[in-house]
């Protein structure tokens, strides 16, 4: 497959709400897994397709567990609550601590269309609600609560 651009924070595509989608084609396929590629090769643990300037509503998410595939994902129920720092492959070497549910129940459909329900706890929970932000134009940055904070560490010499 191939790696795809990563949006960056600013580009207007990240604003947008995406469109559901209504039928599997080799094209949606190609972007799914090019969309894994991209997220395992940015260290990321979750993509959406907006991040890649595509509004469609697919999201790639891998916490260690392997792949989860999300089609037209929506979030069923949620409840509890974590606080913790949070990242994004859009705004590279920055985080902000965000409060999200520490449980969440989604629905949505598989590379084969097929509908599944999907439940996660603490970092599973996180990327659900994060990347399903992005389907609808939002992202992190508008729920960090306090600064924004750089990532990477200089190395002292």
């Amino acid at each position: 497959m191939a790696l795809r651009t990563i949006r960056m924070l600013g580009d207007p595509v990240l604003n947008k709400v995406c469109r559901e989608v209504k039928e599997m084609t080799p094209k949606i396929r190609t972007l799914i897994h090019d969309m894994l590629d991209t997220m395992y090769e940015a260290e990321g643990v979750g993509l959406a397709a907006p991040q890649v300037g595509i509004l469609k509503r697919i999201v790639t998410i891998d916490i260690g567990d392997g792949p989860i595939i999300m089609i037209n994902p929506r979030i069923i129920s949620s409840d509890g609550e974590q606080v913790g720092g949070e990242a994004c492959l859009s705004f590279p070497g920055k985080a902000g601590q965000v409060t999200r549910p520490n449980h969440v129940v989604a629905k949505a459909f598989n590379e084969n269309m097929e509908e599944y329900e999907i439940e996660g706890t603490e970092l599973l929970a996180r990327a659900i609600c994060h990347e399903l932000d992005h389907l609808d134009g939002h992202m992190y940055t508008e729920l960090v609560e306090g600064e924004i904070y750089d990532t990477v560490n200089e190395e002292e010499d």
